[in-house]
């Protein structure tokens, strides 16, 4: 209780105290009386502002509630008097986190009670995530600056600062993305022994899925993937791992290669695809879900304490899939192609992520790179920070057509 006392009113407090030790001392009932009295003045002063109703409302509205990273947003506060008295000289203040930028306030030298006022600021958004702005606080005092209490108006409200999205255009050739008899074509499995989908046999595998014909001809034990039904469905992989990125802040790879996520899904809704996303453990991370779903959830992403890249199962689900990816090692990127179907469509997005150290670092992309391109793989690497998402994509659409315009 006594916390709501103000420097002066514990000043006052403590002098009222004294005062009557020394009226003791001194045997002085005259200054005895004085002491009450200024003991009373701060504890009065501090159970009336306590017990004060405070009559004013507060509504917050966030417009827009979604917004790009770097793109402004603007909090709309309208205040309304609900008491008798007049309501004057207060200050506000919102809590607004770092990365949305300082912390607003207000002095409201008078407050209508019928038409109320309407207080503005704007917010930028420097990281992305999911951010709350409030409680909208003020702190109501007595006359005299005795006695202060700090009063909540107005609850917290959300701003979902969304990754930033690059115009992207074309497509990767014969990926199934285009149009016409190219851009639908897909090996399928279930059509005879040479285009059967196999895989390397794995401990635990039913022996009966063997597919002795690729097992002889590569000389180790296939076996068979399951059939699944064609839909045209893609997955785009986000490696979130903190330790396969470098930088910090709105400036590492991982915010690069959220951004990339996003601009590559969204560019492939936009042309009818349907589409999942998986993180780098293979979990879905959204499915099914419109763009506004899309970026919500990469909106939440945070980094992953997973130092390897394991996946149990394949993480496209035997269908198209778009990594991004992080630093890889070659062990990773064998354990990665392993568990894709043979003959499946697999690019990737490789980020050379000592370029957001300085360079520093002893991850070699291009090994990694070769050693997917091997395998069937289409990679295009991300050089640095200041290397464009639409660049990339281009290079990984140029990569699968190759010079001539044939598929790689």
């Amino acid at each position: 209780m006594l916390s709501g006392l103000t420097i002066r009113g514990r000043c006052l407090l403590a002098a009222g105290v004294a005062a009557a030790a020394c009226s003791l001392v001194l045997d002085e009932r005259d200054l005895l009386r004085v002491s009450v009295f200024v003991v009373a003045l701060p504890l009065l002063a501090l159970l009336l502002s306590a017990s004060t109703r405070f009559g004013i409302t507060a509504e917050r509205r966030v417009l827009p509630d979604r917004v790009e990273v770097g793109t402004e947003a603007q909090v709309r506060l309208r205040l309304t008097g609900s008491g008798r008295l007049p309501v004057g000289g207060l200050v506000l203040e919102d809590g607004v986190p770092h990365a949305l930028g300082g912390r607003p306030r207000f002095r409201l030298d008078a407050l209508p009670r019928r038409e109320g006022t309407v207080l503005e600021y704007p917010v930028l958004p420097s990281l992305r995530g999911v951010h709350h702005i409030g409680p909208l606080r003020t702190r109501i005092g007595d006359p005299f600056g005795m006695a202060e209490f700090e009063r909540e108006l107005a609850d917290r409200s959300r701003l979902i600062a969304v990754p930033q999205v690059v115009e992207l255009t074309g497509f990767p050739a014969a990926a199934g993305m285009g149009s016409g008899g190219e851009g639908t074509t897909r090996q399928r499995a279930g059509h005879g022994d040479d285009d059967a989908m196999v895989r390397q046999y794995r401990h635990g595998d039913d022996i009966r899925r063997v597919h002795w014909k690729s097992s002889a001809r590569r000389d180790e034990l296939m076996v068979r993937v399951e059939e699944r039904p064609w839909h045209g469905d893609l997955t785009v992989l986000l490696d979130r791992r903190s330790a396969a990125h470098r930088g910090s802040g709105a400036r590492s790879s991982l915010e690069w290669a959220v951004s990339a996520a996003a601009s590559i899904a969204l560019h492939l809704q936009r042309h009818g695809r349907t589409l999942r996303l998986v993180t780098e453990d293979a979990e879905p991370l959204a499915s099914g879900l419109d763009q506004d779903g899309v970026l919500d959830a990469l909106a939440a992403v945070r980094g992953s304490a997973q130092r390897d890249l394991v996946c149990t199962r394949d993480p496209g689900a035997g269908h198209e899939l778009i990594a991004v990816l992080g630093e890889t090692t070659p062990a990773a990127a064998t354990e990665l192609v392993k568990l894709r179907p043979q003959g499946s469509r697999s690019l990737a997005v490789l980020l050379d992520v000592a370029a957001w150290n300085g360079g520093e670092g002893g991850f070699d992309p291009e090994r990694t790179a070769r050693q997917l391109r091997a395998a069937g793989w289409t990679v295009a690497v991300a050089r640095g920070p200041r290397t464009s998402i639409a660049d990339v994509w281009r290079d990984l659409c140029l990569e699968h057509t190759g010079p001539e315009g044939v598929a790689s």
